[in-house]
């Protein structure tokens, strides 16, 4: 006699109300998406309207007409790549540096408690030392160039970094830390196992903020020292009053800054899987 299959019972279909609020969830997102878009549309549309009819004068406010023709020249010159390859590998560049070192330095200060205690207010007074008045000593130091940016553009990032990483630290949970001590668990054990796995929310958390100030260090880097990059040409439209060239290069440093947080937040969802 052959054997009989055994029949697995089969998965129940998902309810009406789990369904109406699948529903719900979709129809939310699509709503949310919806008026994202129309603002973004009517804004643009109203700027264009109103340079259109001089209610504002397109020099000094441009207008998206003028600022897509700009986009499209220079594109088609070739000339921009350049610029945006140098403000981007500034960026990545002082964004690694900064994220790495101030976690580095936020493991120091965890693993010595004398040490954190000895710099803590160092650190303080450095979070809230204006970044910008460094430039110049900075130039005098490593020269002007893209040396000095990537400094620029760490600097505004590391400290961050290091307290926020720091108070994810030590503000573990203790009867967690105590509980494997008692199983004799050493502190390069806690560290790994308990630690660092408790603070890899706030490590996504740091990524998404130093994203924005990467770029405003770069930014600002090059508006003290730089002969290339999206930054010297805000400068330089300026200063020549191309209006266009620095709305284009504004929106092309949005785009850049916008595809590097979707980055991180596709690492965020990897992560929360």
């Amino acid at each position: 006699m052959k054997p009989k299959k055994l029949k697995l019972p089969k998965c129940a279909p998902f309810s009406k109300a789990h369904e109406r609020y699948l529903r719900k969830l979709r129809n939310d997102k699509i709503f949310v998406l919806f008026f994202q878009i129309l603002i973004l549309v009517a804004v643009i549309g109203l700027w264009e309207l109103l340079a259109q009819t001089k209610v504002i004068d397109p020099f000094f406010m441009s207008s998206p007409s003028r600022i897509f023709n700009m986009l499209s020249s220079l594109f088609a010159s070739g000339t921009i790549w350049e610029h945006i390859g140098i403000t981007l590998m500034e960026t990545l560049l002082g964004f690694a540096i900064s994220t790495i070192g101030g976690t580095l330095i936020a493991v120091i200060l965890w693993w010595s408690e004398k040490l954190r205690r000895i710099l803590e207010p160092y650190i303080i007074v450095l979070n809230s030392l204006p970044k910008i008045a460094l430039g110049p000593i900075i130039i005098l130091w490593v020269g002007s160039g893209m040396g000095a940016i990537i400094i620029m553009c760490t600097l505004i990032c590391i400290v961050m970094t290091t307290i926020t990483m720091l108070n994810a630290f030590v503000t573990c949970d203790n009867d967690k830390i105590q509980l494997m001590k008692s199983m004799k668990a050493n502190k390069i054990q806690i560290f790994f196992k308990l630690i660092l796995p408790n603070a890899m929310n706030e490590f996504i958390s740091i990524l998404k903020i130093n994203v924005g100030l990467a770029w405003v260090g770069t930014i600002m880097g090059e508006y003290i020292s730089s002969s290339a990059g999206l930054g010297y040409l805000i400068v330089y439209g300026s200063q020549i009053f191309r209006i266009d060239l620095v709305m284009a290069s504004t929106v092309l440093l949005c785009l850049l800054a916008a595809i590097m947080y979707i980055i991180v937040s596709l690492i965020e969802k990897w992560h929360n899987r």
